[in-house]
């Protein structure tokens, strides 16, 4: 789709810093608080002072989770073209850069965008359940780390400080304990009626559970991370996304290893790996292939990052044709 407007726009908590170029020409810049308020005033000016077109506008920005809510929702009630792109990518595409101000973002940006409008991946916007999912997920991992927090030192103690101190420090904490562990259970019963009332939802967790190996958790993770498979259905990008693909490292006569990037998911390639270490254990033939590799020589970690490939493959083979996943069948010839 072609462009004639790109709109930069570097997000903070109370500002919105933003650039309007036409084709590559910066028109100009202005700021404004990050509320709906100003953001409907921006828009109005836009459409009907300066006569900007929202079909022929792209409104490209770096990704800050809730802090683009106000600007990207009233975009998109609008049916406007927004671009969200990770913050790594846009500063990658810049090269040597001097100098940072919310402004210079905000033309760098827009720059950004008017340059590579052609790779520009419109977002869609997650239903309503998935977006409540992806808040409660979150809400569950961040528990879970506050309860980690307390419990772990209070386990090391035990080898290493007196009893005494060790117990009372156990009394003092066991309030906090035990009601984070309330509230996780009370989040994931939430997690699991939102599912379970989710026809889409529900479907899409048990055909994804159906792979060996793939838990609940590893299920509802690459459900809202790939938004239903809308933003992510190619399980190869998805592998560059969670940091599970192998890139070649090569130059001259210098041949060196495959590495994975560090630039991912980190979260998701977490629960991945978790899965590929259950899978291993309990697929047969991805166990057969781990012991095979194993013993050719081949690093076990490379072997388990292949095992983590084979089963996001998996996943969205079984996802994009909407089936479950089966070990062996037969081939049904027309």
């Amino acid at each position: 789709m072609d462009f004639t407007y790109f709109i930069g726009t570097d997000v903070s908590k109370d500002h919105l810093d933003i650039a309007v170029y036409k084709n590559k020409e910066l028109l100009f810049h202005l700021k404004i608080q990050n509320d709906r308020k100003d953001v409907r005033k921006f828009l109005k000016d836009l459409l009907k002072t300066r006569g900007i077109s929202l079909k022929d506008t792209l409104f490209c920005m770096e990704f800050t989770g809730i802090y683009n809510n106000h600007f990207v929702f009233e975009l998109v009630s609008r049916k406007a073209n927004v671009w969200l792109e990770p913050a790594s990518r846009i500063k990658k595409s810049m090269g040597m850069i001097r100098g940072k101000t919310d402004k210079l973002d905000a033309i760098r940006i827009g720059k950004y965008a008017a340059k590579n409008s052609d790779e520009a991946r419109l977002w869609q916007p997650p239903r309503k359940a998935v977006s409540k999912l992806h808040h409660l997920i979150t809400l569950r991992r961040r528990l879970i780390t506050l309860k980690n927090m307390l419990s772990t030192p209070l386990k090391e103690m035990d080898y290493f400080v007196d009893k005494s101190v060790v117990n009372k420090c156990r009394a003092y904490s066991r309030r906090t304990l035990n009601s984070a562990e309330a509230d996780i259970r009370k989040v994931e019963k939430e997690i699991d009626r939102l599912i379970k009332e989710d026809i889409e939802l529900s479907k899409q967790v048990d055909v994804i559970t159906s792979v060996e190996g793939v838990g609940r958790q590893t299920a509802i993770g690459v459900i809202v991370t790939t938004n239903e498979f809308k933003d992510i259905s190619d399980p190869k990008k998805y592998a560059c996304y969670t940091g599970i693909a192998p890139f070649h490292h090569e130059s001259g006569i210098f041949k060196g290893k495959s590495r994975v990037s560090h630039l991912a998911n980190k979260k998701m390639k977490t629960l991945l790996h978790m899965a590929a270490l259950s899978a291993i254990r309990y697929n047969t033939d991805l166990k057969r292939y781990y012991e095979r590799k194993t013993a050719e020589g081949k690093n076990k970690m490379s072997v388990i990052n292949a095992v983590r490939n084979k089963l996001v493959h998996r996943i969205f083979a079984c996802a994009m044709q909407n089936r479950k996943y089966e070990n062996s069948y037969m081939t049904t010839l027309a």
